[in-house]
């Protein structure tokens, strides 16, 4: 069985666009990183949604590389001193996971209902 993902259907898009999951009209956010309590449009309750640190992961993960081959190249190329970096490779990496984080917690929020996620139980009637 093969799931098609088109633009009503694709967590990543939605999410990245900050969009209710349900009807992709509706708001996701309330403010920056802030989950609104309900689609505006639609009325869904978004007390399912639970990224927990995964954007945070997901936005370090990305950005680590390039900061530290930036960091690499300023040092090996300029080797300037301790305060160079601290204005000019702390800001882009902070600002890089930042930027990241809105629409990676979208897309996590909106997988986990496209997916119905949710929290595991114990089958406790199983004989195994």
């Amino acid at each position: 069985m093969t799931i098609e993902y088109n633009e009503t259907t694709n967590p990543a898009l939605t999410g990245f666009k900050g969009r209710c999951p349900r009807c992709q009209r509706g708001h996701l956010f309330n403010g920056l990183l802030s989950l609104a309590p309900a689609c505006d449009v639609c009325g869904l309750d978004y007390a399912f949604a639970d990224p927990a640190d995964g954007p945070a992961f997901f936005a370090m993960s990305i950005v680590a590389v390039p900061a530290l081959a930036f960091a690499l190249w300023l040092q090996l190329t300029f080797e300037p001193q301790l305060w160079v970096h601290l204005v000019s490779t702390l800001p882009l990496t902070t600002a890089a996971c930042v930027a990241l984080l809105r629409p990676l917690k979208g897309w996590l929020v909106c997988s986990q209902y496209f997916h119905k996620a949710e929290e595991g139980r114990i089958d406790r009637d199983w004989r195994g």
